[in-house]
């Protein structure tokens, strides 16, 4: 099927990202299959080509505004869903090394369906709650950089996340619309879990209003966090 590339071409040009025919092929074959599992699971409400273009494909690569991802750093994706920002990082900066984490089965199979067929290395796809992963010694404060697409208020967010990353690593929350206020909510649950807010990066997608909330981790999570399953969303720390 042949597919009007205008806009990804555009957009790539504007976050001055290369690639190669073959990594373009790969985000085409990721947005038909995308697609195809669509049809019998819920995997997100965008179908159309040039939507998913600009809602997850740029929306996800638009990271590189305030991250180097030229270096060999290790990544944690949390609430990853369909993949997104996990999958277009990984075949944008192949030398990334990638965990999606998420909380449904059929939506990490649907992953590991995804690594197998872009043949794509050093990624793999986990099932788990973040309460549960976080208990993980493989998994808590090994990563360089935890980013997230979720939708849960920043002080959540920051309970699942800050556990996973090192002294000196970053969190990084993907956010839409106003946020001064939600940052100014969470900087106490922040510090709690061993973190300041170091940037809030405002930027338009189109026509949409983004942020990046890059928040630094800067001494070891008291290991009471996160809270036991549903507590965080439930009652975020204030």
């Amino acid at each position: 099927m042949a597919y009007q590339l205008d806009k990804f071409e555009k957009g790539l040009k504007d976050l001055q990202i290369e690639l190669s025919d073959e990594q373009v092929q790969q985000f085409l074959t990721y947005y038909e299959k995308l697609v195809e599992t669509n049809k019998v699971m819920n995997l997100t409400a965008i179908t159309e080509f040039e939507e998913v273009v600009e809602k997850h494909f740029l929306d996800s690569l638009s990271l590189v505004k305030v991250c180097d991802l030229s270096k060999e750093i290790r990544i944690l994706d949390l609430g990853s869903g369909a993949g997104f920002p996990g999958i277009p990082l990984k075949i944008a900066f192949p030398e990334l090394e990638i965990v999606l984490a998420d909380s449904l089965n059929k939506r990490i199979n649907f992953l590991q369906d995804v690594i197998e067929e872009l043949d794509l290395k050093k990624i793999t796809a986990v099932h788990a709650r973040a309460e549960e992963l976080a208990r993980n010694k493989e998994y808590r404060e090994g990563f360089d950089l935890c980013v997230s697409r979720a939708v849960a208020n920043l002080s959540t967010l920051s309970e699942y996340c800050m556990p996973f990353v090192k002294i000196g690593g970053n969190f990084i929350s993907y956010k839409s619309g106003e946020i001064d206020e939600e940052v100014l909510n969470a900087k106490h649950a922040i510090f709690l879990l061993g973190g300041k807010t170091k940037e809030v990066f405002k930027f338009d997608l189109y026509e949409q209003k983004r942020s990046f909330v890059i928040i630094e981790k800067t001494k070891g999570t008291p290991k009471a966090y996160p809270r036991k399953a549903g507590t965080p969303s439930k009652q975020p720390l204030g």
